[in-house]
């Protein structure tokens, strides 16, 4: 069954869509997305999505995340940024009894750098981050290549990409315990750090002068450290978001 839970798809907006939209100055809306979780007896999670964008020249906001330019022009915007990441685990949601015993996993704050740099053939997107707030005290590092079109009101943005992982990161979100082990039956895991690519589109089409409508879609193909996990029953996650936005 399908649950509604009013936490915010911030984190895929910002790093789909932020860059690839930085003009406008200001802009508010709201959508939903849908989040395939890789947990064993997960449900898949629909969201509800405000939007909140602001971009100016030293400081941008965008979804759960923001961040100080040390750098900005028009083809270089380096930043110190950070953002909410809503990964999370919650034993009494997973429907496989021996998941149930299970600690949770908690969603954290994450601080770090962000870059990007623009030529005629598109876009390099990369952040590092680290978990601020002592949950994994892992680290992640995202880097993706991205090319826009437009024509007209309609920009399409695909792209491809590679996620990394920290042992740390992997260790807490994929990883059992000993003590884990016994309380559950499931075998022990800890895993090492992992690379997971992905595929990104992002799409948005301008109406009536300030509105659009937007859709983000990214499929992920998940590392074998994170796949052998006891936890874990699915090669790959993916997450769907649409909505609309007014820019002022």
């Amino acid at each position: 069954m399908t649950k509604l839970k009013l936490l915010a798809l911030g984190v895929l907006i910002a790093t789909s869509a932020g860059v690839a939209h930085a003009e406008g100055k200001f802009s508010l809306g709201a959508g939903v997305g849908v989040v395939e979780h890789p947990y064993k007896d997960y449900d898949t999670d629909v969201y509800p999505v405000p939007v909140i964008n602001y971009e100016g020249d030293n400081f941008w906001f965008r979804g759960l995340g923001g961040g100080y330019y040390l750098w900005n022009d028009a083809t270089d915007k380096l930043s110190i940024t950070a953002y909410w990441s809503p990964l999370y685990f919650k034993a009494k949601d997973s429907g496989d009894h021996q998941m149930r015993h299970l600690d949770d996993r908690k969603s954290t704050m994450m601080a770090g750098l962000s870059y990007a740099h623009f030529t005629q053939y598109g876009y390099l997107r990369t952040t590092l981050a680290g978990d601020t707030l002592d949950n994994s005290n892992g680290i992640v590092w995202d880097m993706a290549w991205l090319y826009r079109y437009t024509n007209g009101g309609l920009t399409v943005t695909p792209g491809i990409g590679v996620q990394w992982n920290s042992e740390n990161q992997n260790e807490y979100y994929y990883g059992v315990s000993s003590k884990e082990s016994a309380r559950s039956g499931l075998r022990g895991y800890n895993p090492n750090d992992s690379w997971s690519p992905y595929l990104e589109l992002s799409a948005s089409y301008n109406f009536l002068g300030d509105w659009s409508v937007y859709g983000i879609a990214r499929y992920t193909r998940l590392s074998d450290e994170v796949t052998d996990s006891p936890m874990v029953d699915k090669s790959w996650t993916g997450l769907i978001s649409t909505g609309i936005t007014y820019k002022f």
